[in-house]
């Protein structure tokens, strides 16, 4: 997706988004920390991105991808805007009709009338031959 002629790229994003670059024959991902960087751009080259948190509003994140020519002359950029989606699992830990997000039960089980713990109930009929 490089312009023609590009032959070395950066990375701007926002603070709520982390972003790697990993190389082809590289085991590790190089992080993204500091706008200025620029790394050539070689065929295999991967950029990773991704939030650890949800966003407070639709596309309040973005990447930036700057492309270079050679002597660091800047051709195009593209970008991408992003929006975390927070998903949870919540349940009635307690068994008590009330779903709670920070249920101490939630990690643990115990049988009977008295115990604690999500209860599931799986469909395992044939609905498909």
């Amino acid at each position: 997706a490089a312009p023609a002629g590009a032959v070395a790229f950066g990375v701007k994003h926002t603070e709520g988004v982390s972003v790697d670059v990993l190389f082809r024959g590289h085991a590790e991902p190089e992080a993204v920390s500091s706008a200025g960087t620029q790394w050539p751009l070689d065929e295999g080259t991967v950029l990773r991105f991704s939030m650890s948190r949800a966003s407070s509003e639709v596309n309040d994140n973005k990447v930036t991808v700057s492309f270079y020519a050679e002597g660091g002359k800047p051709i195009n950029q593209a970008g991408v805007f992003l929006t975390g989606v927070g998903i949870s699992l919540d349940v009635d830990a307690d068994r008590d009709g009330v779903v709670e997000k920070n249920s101490p039960n939630k990690a643990s089980w115990a049988w009977g009338p008295e115990g604690h713990g999500a209860i599931l109930l799986v469909s395992c009929d044939k609905e498909f031959p």
